[in-house]
């Protein structure tokens, strides 16, 4: 993982590029649609800081080139390798759906086995955390783009990566908002 430092600055020069493509639009742009842009580019230019390394980042640029308008915004942030870092985010992401997928049939032929079986028992202290960890994990898996069908180890993984690299993202964008405030305020 790139020191917090680097993945401010890679952040930051991929952002400005990706804010300064949809500044030179020639489309006249409502606040939502800015707002949209904006957010766009800086969850591009922040998968893209971390070289698409990571499922959460690949999963972003599977989801930002989906939409023919933005796919725009990502080909200039992405730069020279965008078809090849595109396409390779497109494939896992059709893998997590497809094991994802298999993974849920295989769930629910179980509990109909499971509760032919199970006669009620006593409810242990040991289940109920068990059920508990299990819905928290279910909870970080749709919040952490691309995570829908890792492992626990995995997932606690990408989870620490995804938000080291959010934190960074506000930093960059507070320092950003106060520059531009103090330059107004002149």
């Amino acid at each position: 993982m790139p020191s917090p430092s680097s993945l401010k600055q890679e952040f930051l020069k991929k952002w400005v590029m990706g804010l300064q493509v949809c500044n030179n639009s020639e489309k006249e742009m409502s606040i939502m649609e800015r707002k949209k842009a904006i957010k766009l580019s800086a969850d591009v230019a922040m998968a893209s800081a971390r070289t698409a390394s990571t499922s959460w980042s690949r999963a972003l640029i599977a989801n930002a080139s989906k939409n023919n308008e933005s796919n725009f915004i990502v080909d200039n942030i992405l730069g020279n390798d965008s078809q090849k870092i595109k396409k390779a985010s497109i494939l896992s992401l059709s893998h997590n759906k497809i094991v994802l997928r298999s993974k849920k049939i295989l769930k629910k032929s179980h509990r109909i086995r499971r509760a032919k079986k199970i006669a009620p028992q006593v409810v242990l202290a040991s289940s109920i955390a068990k059920r508990l960890v299990k819905k928290r994990t279910q909870v970080l898996k749709r919040l952490v783009p691309g995570c829908e069908s890792m492992d626990d180890f995995s997932l606690i993984e990408e989870t620490l990566d995804y938000i080291v690299s959010l934190r960074a993202q506000v930093d960059v964008m507070r320092c950003l908002a106060y520059a531009t405030e103090h330059l107004n305020s002149k």
